[in-house]
């Protein structure tokens, strides 16, 4: 700052005030600064001019798989809303392994990030207590946290939209309805298969269900399985995006109705259209990194448990005769 003041012939202040957009600074001595910032390629250092200020303007993002797109969109959100508040995201992908989320929320803690955004992994959430003492602030999306640990989460209406999902089946004349999820440890998984167990009812029938992450050939040997039984399946409910897309593939040539939980690119345009229960990814970022700001900006209320509704759309997969 000192070499533009000299090269522009003004003082240290001058320079200050033109670097800050502070008024007070006559329009051709601006330039004249401006100028010479060019000429002399001039940078601010933004972490001497965020530190003054107590904070480092920058918040972190775990999520699953940053390849998901439902993760894409979420991570989207929160970084448009970061950006409307003059803040850098970090952000890093677990993979679904806790260690992994333990390991990416300590390394942007140690960098001092302003507040973290967690899809998280894990079941135990303890690690984090030191961290909420020392003021940071931590928002939990798509899961809750571990058990023990009360904080602000925004989740969806998993179990209600699974319900759905199921009695649509059901109200098209389906009486065997089977289930493909992902991995039971996963909460949203847990929730979905649950709103399916209690819409079917006495219909339950645990042959019906296979949860383990996606892959074709896996769930192929799955729904073969239930195809196989005396009294088969008519329709199938997929938990997520993924399971969705792979049991397209698996059911190729079945004539099987299908609804499934999360929407997907060109969904609408496959022959018959797929019936979903869409969420708003983009909404949960939205809602969530508004939350962890809102706690930035000091507000101390009491931690916020926020349930976002999804919607059925019927595209025709969900709608077809047993």
């Amino acid at each position: 700052m000192k070499d533009v003041a000299t090269a522009a012939g003004v003082a240290l202040k001058t320079v200050s005030r033109v670097v800050n957009g502070e008024p007070g600074v006559h329009p051709a001595t601006a330039e004249r600064v401006r100028a010479a910032i060019d000429r002399l390629g001039y940078r601010r250092n933004e972490s001497a001019r965020v530190l003054r200020r107590g904070r480092t303007a920058t918040i972190g993002l775990v999520i699953e798989d940053v390849a998901d797109p439902f993760y894409a969109g979420l991570s989207r959100a929160v970084e448009d809303v970061a950006i409307a508040h003059d803040c850098l995201l970090l952000s890093g992908s677990s993979g679904e392994e806790a260690g992994r989320e333990r390991e990416l929320v300590e390394t942007f803690c140690a960098r001092r990030v302003d507040g973290i955004v967690v899809v998280p992994a894990g079941a135990d959430h303890g690690y984090l207590r030191p961290e909420l003492e020392a003021g940071t602030k931590v928002v939990f999306a798509d899961r809750p946290p571990g058990a023990g640990l009360d904080a602000d989460t925004v989740l969806a209406d998993n179990a209600g939209g699974a319900g759905r999902a199921v009695r649509h089946l059901l109200g098209q004349g389906h009486e065997r309805v089977a289930f493909v999820g992902d991995a039971p440890a996963i909460y949203t998984a847990a929730e979905r298969h649950r709103g399916y167990r209690d819409a079917l009812g006495d219909r339950y029938d645990p042959r019906l269900v296979a949860m383990r992450p996606p892959a074709e050939e896996a769930m192929r040997a799955d729904l073969e399985r239930m195809f196989a039984l005396d009294r088969p399946p008519t329709a199938i409910f997929t938990g997520n995006g993924r399971c969705t897309v792979t049991a397209l593939r698996a059911l190729a040539g079945r004539k099987v109705a299908l609804v499934g939980f999360d929407d997907f690119e060109l969904a609408d345009l496959l022959r018959p259209g797929v019936t979903v229960v869409a969420q708003d990814p983009a909404r949960m970022g939205r809602v969530a990194a508004e939350l962890l700001f809102r706690r930035l900006c000091g507000d101390e209320g009491p931690p916020e448990h926020i349930r976002l509704p999804v919607r059925l759309i019927p595209r025709g997969s969900g709608e077809l005769a047993p």
